[in-house]
């Protein structure tokens, strides 16, 4: 049993290692907005169309960014959580576990 939970951590380890290499990239508002972010859930660069860009509408313009960075982070935690099913499969454990 113990041999097993340290093949698991160690696999564990290797997966974040590899989703830290893996990104994701979304856009809002109609590709206005692209954020592009990596499986540990680090957002590693944000495009702004300029044409978005409107003094009088900071407002509008800071939803866009903040729902791009929404889903980036959710499609990061995603890709985690099927990555993380992959190594506890088979190992009987409840959904969620470890997560």
């Amino acid at each position: 049993m113990m041999k097993q939970a340290q093949q698991m951590q160690a696999k564990m380890q290797s997966m974040q290692a590899e989703l830290a290499e893996k990104t994701i990239e979304t856009s809002v508002g109609g590709g206005k907005v692209t954020v592009k972010a990596n499986g540990a859930g680090d957002v590693l660069s944000i495009r702004i169309d300029p044409a978005v860009v409107d003094p009088e509408d900071v407002e509008m313009l800071e939803d866009l960014v903040l729902s791009g960075v929404k889903q980036a982070i959710e499609q990061g935690k995603a890709m985690a959580a099927a990555e993380m099913q992959k190594i506890t499969a088979g190992l009987g454990l409840p959904p969620g576990f470890g997560f």
